[in-house]
């Protein structure tokens, strides 16, 4: 029988509507950062060793557009809120997430849940019943760690037909 090893606060129902979750804005942002910082020394160097050999001007300019191509191909990735966390009444989906495997599964499938630390990271190990094990570092979706682990806790509970004594 499925049970759920986290009991989430009663104020927390399962979603009617799918429940979709980007990456954390602070993450989005550190990674936003460091691109345009590794971008922009790359294109400081290049152009300081440009400067000393002597490379034509056309190579300069073919490196800042490139450098242009790039900013404006991270300020695409990063710049929107890209679900990375997808839950509805089926099942849950994750993507860009490299730690989570397997990426979706059924609510039918998933034997329980376990709110757990990995390398001090806090992270939601969603297992399965064909023995894997999916684990979403929660910190890193946006809003409360503890409000997706009772989304997640929520919906299992629901397709299983369990309901929160009162």
């Amino acid at each position: 029988m499925a049970r759920s090893s986290y009991d989430p606060p009663a104020s927390v129902p399962p979603p009617e509507a799918p429940v979709a979750r980007a990456l954390a804005p602070a993450l989005r942002a550190r990674l936003l950062g460091s691109g345009l910082l590794a971008t922009g020394l790359v294109v400081v160097l290049l152009l300081v060793v440009g400067g000393l050999v002597g490379v034509p001007s056309a190579v300069v300019t073919g490196v800042v557009a490139l450098a242009t191509v790039g900013i404006v191909a991270l300020l695409a990735l990063l710049g929107p809120r890209h679900w990375v966390v997808r839950l509805d009444a089926d099942g849950y989906r994750t993507r860009g997430l490299r730690s989570v495997r397997p990426r979706s599964a059924r609510w039918t499938d998933v034997l329980d849940l376990r709110a757990t630390r990995v390398e001090s990271v806090r992270c939601l190990v969603v297992r399965l019943r064909d023995g894997s094990e999916a684990t979403l570092p929660v910190d890193v979706v946006e809003g409360d760690p503890d409000e997706l682990t009772a989304l997640f806790s929520a919906c299992l509970d629901r397709s299983h037909g369990y309901r929160r004594l009162r």
